[in-house]
């Protein structure tokens, strides 16, 4: 009974980060401030996609609920160790400042080393994508460095506050070690209530920019929606994120269904030479909020990209399909559209603009 229960719990947890359902975490709720009326994207206290979205209804929950049950799964989980490049402080220091560098840290948690300066995207360090320590999505594997091994940050960037996007416990331990977290409308409210200073702070609306020294940032569109508690759906803002520096540029994807958003974000701020866009998490019950990989490569198409990184996949369980589905489909369809994909295994660093290949790593690991 107590198996059972704590599935169920895993479960409601998988499909509200998901499709947009129900959360289990009553006390985590965003106070969103009235000053938010000034978004246009904000109405009746709730924020709202270019695209209208429906909810979906109850019924449809409890179908996706007894297909978690009922339906067989096929290499949900790696069936040994991934591989993985651990990073040390003292690596990271010996990096070229005169480059800017890119690490995957696991699902969509990216840092970068921008010209000397560190700066972190959507970082989650906790072993699960959840309200709780004991249940919920579970990495495959820990981030290749520690937030106590980390060097001082300069911005940290979140692009939604879903559990493995937005982590509690990794902000609090970077609050004294960062400088500004970058947010979208709505999240102040929990990031000071988990210690960061309201100084430290800056909250943006879509279209936004903010310049970080010689660095543009603009907080730009994503078709999706927000909320970690039963009572604050959508009452936070998301979105995806472009870095402009001198030499050059990219963009985070954050999470989105496939929308128009990534055309118009191309002609606003494109080319990009790095990409960072989802690929994991689909399915054919929640596509207007999760794009398929092949989805994905057009979106970089859209954006104007000359290189693509696969974020946003194998690192927890989040959908019903296998654990490497999402890299395989992605680069079968990068390499009919002639993108330049890269899949660069956790740890390892790159630059923005290295001539590199798709490393298909996923094909030596054993399957179930």
């Amino acid at each position: 009974m107590v198996k059972n229960k704590f599935i169920l719990w895993s479960l409601l947890i998988c499909v509200s980060l998901f499709i947009g359902g129900y959360s289990v975490n009553k006390n985590l709720s965003s106070s969103v401030s009235q000053s938010l009326d000034s978004s246009n994207h904000y109405r009746q206290g709730k924020f709202h996609n270019s695209t209208p979205k429906e909810a979906p209804s109850f019924s449809k929950m409890m179908e996706i609920f007894k297909r978690y049950i009922v339906e067989e799964r096929i290499d949900s989980r790696p069936a040994k160790a991934l591989p993985i490049k651990l990073v040390s402080r003292a690596q990271l220091d010996a990096l070229s400042n005169r480059e800017l560098h890119v690490i995957k840290l696991g699902h969509s948690s990216i840092l970068l080393k921008i010209y000397g300066e560190y700066w972190l995207i959507d970082p989650v360090f906790s072993e699960r994508a959840s309200p709780f320590s004991f249940i919920g999505p579970k990495r495959f594997q820990s981030t290749p460095i520690s937030i106590a091994e980390l060097p001082t940050i300069k911005s940290v960037l979140i692009s939604h506050n879903h559990y493995d996007h937005l982590d509690k416990t990794s902000i609090q331990q970077l609050a004294d070690k960062t400088e500004q977290f970058l947010v979208p409308l709505g999240n102040q409210k929990d990031m000071q209530k988990w210690g960061v200073a309201k100084a430290q702070i800056k909250s943006f609306d879509w279209w936004q920019e903010y310049k970080v020294g010689e660095t543009v940032v603009a907080f730009t569109p994503s078709q999706h929606f927000s909320g970690r508690s039963m009572s604050d759906r959508n009452r936070t803002l998301w979105g995806s994120w472009v870095i402009k520096t001198a030499k050059q540029s990219l963009f985070f994807s954050g999470d989105s269904g496939y929308f128009k958003g990534f055309k118009e974000i191309g002609e606003k701020y494109g080319p990009f030479d790095l990409t960072m866009i989802e690929v994991g998490a689909y399915n054919k019950d929640w596509p207007k909020v999760h794009m398929m990989p092949e989805q994905s490569v057009q979106a970089h198409i859209d954006l104007r990209g000359e290189t693509m990184l696969a974020i946003h996949n194998s690192t927890f369980d989040l959908a019903f399909h296998s654990w490497y589905e999402p890299l395989e489909r992605a680069a079968l369809s990068a390499q009919r559209r002639k993108v330049n994909l890269i899949t660069p295994i956790v740890g390892e660093v790159f630059t923005s603009t290295q001539n590199t290949t798709t490393n298909q790593w996923w094909k030596t690991q054993s399957r179930q």
